[in-house]
């Protein structure tokens, strides 16, 4: 599973007659790899014999050799003794199963004369192996498959090596996996690597990405957002991910919160922790027990081999670097080395780290945690640090010290322990701390805590759960009796319901609760929370394409602005920004983003995803491409790390790289978004990521799937019960330009004229000036060259692009150039759709946009070759259905290799080469050799021509 691009370099070693060494940490996938290749092969008709070492017979010389001669065929060692293949009697039953007793038993059998021999028994044992080898080769290929290498015994070593490396050309070939990670050697805690041939391929295995490993859980029924974690606490190790996940169940809804950790996992951390010396061990445990572990916190502390400690760890598979930090894969690995310590150590590494950290929270937290026991004082003093850090945006620390500080506190009085615990559940749900959430949760509720403290930690659950509020009915109903009519309570709660109704597709009985919210927080008093509904109840306005949403903007702007709570995303400063976006102020909406960034950088919750998400959206609008994928990419990264609901993260990664990345990523974020929304049941991202994936199929060149996918935000639209479930307003979300274009190019022109001028009567003269004209006036100008209409058409297109270079939109500007190049090569006026073409593949170039400029780049390709242009849209390509066999000709071909070259690559003749060549052309609608390479241009499908097997 996502392995195709190393079994494809695995697959070119061997036909070339070459061998191959697979490199990574347990449980990685080398094993399956080694089964697919090796299934392959016997597909092929190629001999394949298997060994795998086992530590118990390490030290019984060829032993593993006995295991591959056992699967030659009989008729070439039936009548040839063991002794004379091996050297070596027929093994005993009673075969020791420890490592030092099978090596002392092997030494008693074969008696310590063995370790003075003179060496003419090897050399016999490998001739008669290579010779046996030779033999088979003259068949047919021969293969053999080594796994766990780093157990086979030496002399076995010896022969396969012997037999590689003399027989290679004539078709034996070796594929050998062991656990060699690059940079640790055996005295590292490695083992001693060895290769079948000098000049084998060397190829670690990656771990798997968030992509592969989605596929890979998609039949256990586990919620998109659980293998999101998954994913994160892995580190993308295959074996590991799936032991995690083997503790989560379909029947209990907990997919925020950790499972127990499965017996298995713990032995593969311990195995790889057996592997390191005690120095590193150490280095490790501190790093466990830091908030926020860098390596060079860790030398500052006293670990002055930090650096070699946390890199033989890395290549172990025990933690990642990211950015400079170290997280530990998976995060149980802390665990285990924190209980393996007895309390009296663990002080001591707390003490030195207290000394070392950077900021007062983290300096009181490694106090405390010293110091065990209660303590009143030291209490006070990290609820005095965890309100500091909460004013700093650490929510994370301030989560972890006013649980200490609980912890820490006298069991008199309860009532600020319980206020204490409330704080942690709170300040832990917008930090991204699921455990620590639900056990201080727990806490409260079974103890006689009031009715506000048993409401705030039922509150902090529902912000926990994220977008998922539709799961939490049970809580809400909780929460509802807890708060017993008090308006101080039922105000926040209400806010919660309002946005639980308006994520469910219900704005209209999102607007009762906002209202309700409303009138509640001003009974109380309550500002703050008064502020949020009225941000709230905006936002449900602006989405219904009604306009009073700028008169509750106002009624919030006069309220004192809400503290920084971690709530940042629901705030009037907040959705002031999201409008500005709507209304195609980017600029100003990029800077207040940028300042609410600076003040939620240091949290790792919802907060902070919401204003990358911006961030990223607002880059991909303005041009700046790599900038979007770097927000959206920190926003995927935070929403893994900290269990957050996986779509509002993944929204801005497929809108980004459909701008400046890859249209096939693009497809992949879309599609593992819009599965995990449809889990939560939210309605909101749903539409957005329908919109991204339908625009990223039609521009992959299958325009009606997406058309089909667009369609489907308008059955979204549409409860049973009559009312309107998605977003309603084609400013907020403005998929209906594309939905016209691709019915034009699917020659559906009166739907899609149909489709313009609904949208243009929903936004009336609202919209006039705004980005959303532009893009319907591109739908137009599509429609009337279908009709005949060029001129008009090209005006519109004129129009819609001096709009977008007005309000700074540069990709839009090229995407009408593009439409312009198209309608001119109708035209057959060569000169303005080249100069257009030009013009936008140098905006694209400017703008870091690599789908666009490869777009660019084919059409520019097919009007220097006179080819004529179809009626796409979004300048892609119609889709071409090669065989996977036509597809690799293709490619070798678009190369520069000859017919003979792609013969003798692929075990071809070349009358076949030839006859495949005629029909890739007939199907491309090209003539030569240098037509077919200037289409694919020498790159990958999705850089020419998109190629379905």
């Amino acid at each position: 599973m996502g392995r195709s691009a190393l079994l494809a370099s695995i697959e070119a070693r061997l036909a070339a007659n070459g061998s191959v060494v697979l490199t990574g940490p347990s449980g990685i996938g080398k094993t399956a790899l080694l089964e697919a290749v090796g299934d392959a092969a016997a597909a092929r008709g190629e001999l394949v014999l298997r060994v795998a070492g086992t530590e118990t017979e390490r030290w019984v010389p060829c032993s593993g050799l006995a295991e591959l001669l056992d699967q030659l065929p009989d008729t070439l060692t039936a009548d040839l003794p063991r002794e004379r293949l091996t050297g070596l009697p027929a093994p005993h039953p009673a075969m020791p199963t420890t490592a030092a007793a099978a090596k002392a038993a092997g030494e008693r059998a074969l008696g310590r004369s063995f370790a003075d021999r003179s060496g003419m028994d090897h050399v016999a044992c490998r001739l008669s192996f290579r010779g046996l080898l030779a033999r088979c080769a003259g068949d047919r290929p021969v293969l053999l498959l080594v796994d766990d290498a780093q157990w086979v015994d030496a002399e076995s070593v010896h022969a396969v090596r012997y037999a590689v490396s003399r027989l290679g050309s004539r078709g034996v070939r070796a594929v050998v996996a062991g656990p060699w990670p690059d940079g640790l050697a055996a005295g590292d805690g490695g083992s001693t690597p060895w290769a079948p041939a000098p000049d084998a391929l060397h190829l670690p295995v990656p771990p798997l990405g968030p992509d592969e490993l989605a596929e890979m859980f998609d039949s256990y029924g586990l919620p998109v957002r659980v293998v999101n974690t998954l994913h994160s606490d892995s580190g993308g190790n295959p074996y590991l991910a799936l032991a995690l996940g083997g503790a989560f169940t379909d029947r209990i809804p907990r997919h925020w919160r950790p499972a127990p950790l499965p017996q298995r996992v713990q032995a593969v951390i311990a195995e790889r922790l057996a592997r390191l010396p005690a120095q590193a061990h150490e280095t490790l445990l501190m790093a466990a027990l830091a908030i926020r572990p860098t390596t060079d916190l860790l030398c500052r502390a006293g670990r002055a081999e930090a650096a070699r400690d946390i890199r033989r760890a890395a290549v172990l598979g025990l933690l990642i670097t990211e950015g400079g930090g170290i997280r530990f894969t998976p995060p149980a690995v802390g665990t285990v080395l924190a209980e393996a310590a007895d309390a009296q150590h663990l002080a001591r590494v707390h003490r030195a780290l207290a000394a070392v950290v950077p900021d007062a929270a983290g300096r009181a937290r490694h106090r405390a945690l010293a110091d065990p026991g209660p303590n009143a004082e030291l209490a006070h003093s990290l609820v005095t640090a965890a309100e500091q850090a909460v004013r700093q945006g650490s929510h994370r620390m301030a989560a972890e010290l006013y649980r200490l500080a609980a912890d820490r506190s006298p069991a008199d009085p309860a009532a600020e322990r319980l206020e204490w615990l409330v704080a942690a559940a709170e300040t832990g749900a917008n930090g991204g701390l699921p455990d620590l959430v639900h056990r201080a949760a727990e806490a409260v509720l079974a103890s006689d805590a009031t009715h506000a403290q048993r409401v705030r930690v039922r509150l902090a659950l529902l912000d926990l759960s994220g977008q998922g509020l539709a799961e939490m009915g049970e809580v809400f109903a909780a929460a509802l009796v807890d708060a017993d009519g008090d308006p101080a309570l039922l105000g926040p709660l209400r806010v919660r319901m309002a946005l639980g109704a308006l994520l469910n597709g219900a704005p209209d009985l999102a607007e009762q609760e906002a209202d309700g919210a409303i009138a509640h927080a001003r009974e109380a008093g309550d500002t703050a929370t008064e502020a949020k509904a009225l941000a709230l109840r905006a936002n449900i306005s602006l989405i219904e394409g009604r306009d009073d949403y700028v008169r509750d903007l106002e009624l919030a702007g006069r309220l004192p602005e809400p503290p920084l709570d971690g709530q940042m995303h629901t705030t009037p400063r907040y959705i002031a920004a999201y409008c500005a976006i709507a209304e195609d102020r980017l600029p100003e909406a990029r800077a207040e983003l940028l300042r609410m960034l600076a003040l939620v950088e240091r949290g790792s919750g919802e907060e902070v995803v919401h204003v990358l998400r911006n961030l990223s959206e607002v880059a991909a609008r303005t041009g700046r491409c790599r900038e979007a994928l770097d927000f959206a990419d920190r926003a995927m990264r935070i929403a893994e790390q900290a269990a957050l609901s996986p779509g509002p993260a993944w929204y801005p990664g497929a809108l980004a790289e459909l701008a400046g990345g890859s249209i096939h990523r693009a497809v992949a974020l879309a599609e593992r978004g819009l599965r995990a929304s449809e889990q939560e049941n939210d309605v909101i991202f749903q539409s957005r990521l329908l919109h991204v994936l339908g625009v990223a199929r039609m521009r992959l060149g299958d325009v009606r799937a997406g058309v089909d996918t667009l369609w489907r935000i308008e059955a979204l639209g549409s409860a049973p019960d009559g009312r309107g479930r998605a977003m309603r307003c084609p400013m907020v979300l403005r998929w209906h330009g594309d939905l016209a274009q691709g019915l034009v190019a699917l020659g559906e022109v009166d739907r899609a004229e149909e489709v313009v001028r609904t949208a243009r009567a929903a936004i009336g003269d609202r919209a006039r000036g705004a980005a959303v004209t532009g893009l319907l006036d591109r739908a137009e100008a599509c429609v009337l060259a279908a009709r005949g209409e060029p001129e008009e058409a090209l005006a519109l297109l004129r129009q819609a692009a001096t709009l977008f270079e007005q309000l700074g939109q540069p990709l839009e500007v090229g995407h009408c150039l593009l439409e312009q190049a198209r309608i001119e090569r109708r035209r057959r006026r060569a000169g303005p759709a080249r100069k257009a073409a030009a013009d936008a593949l140098e905006i694209f170039l400017r703008c870091g946009a690599r789908p666009w400029a490869e777009q660019a780049r084919h059409r520019l390709a097919r009007l220097d070759m006179g080819l004529q242009d179809g009626p796409a849209p979004f300048g892609a390509v119609a889709q071409v259905t090669l065989t996977e066999g036509e597809q690799r000709i293709a490619v070798l071909v678009g190369q520069g290799a000859t017919n003979q070259q792609v013969a003798n690559r692929l075990f071809l003749s070349v009358k076949t080469v030839e006859a495949s060549l005629t029909r890739i052309y007939r199907k491309l609608g090209i003539r030569s050799r240098a037509q077919l390479g200037s289409l694919l241009g020498g790159a990958p499908p999705e850089k020419g021509v998109t190629l379905h097997p």
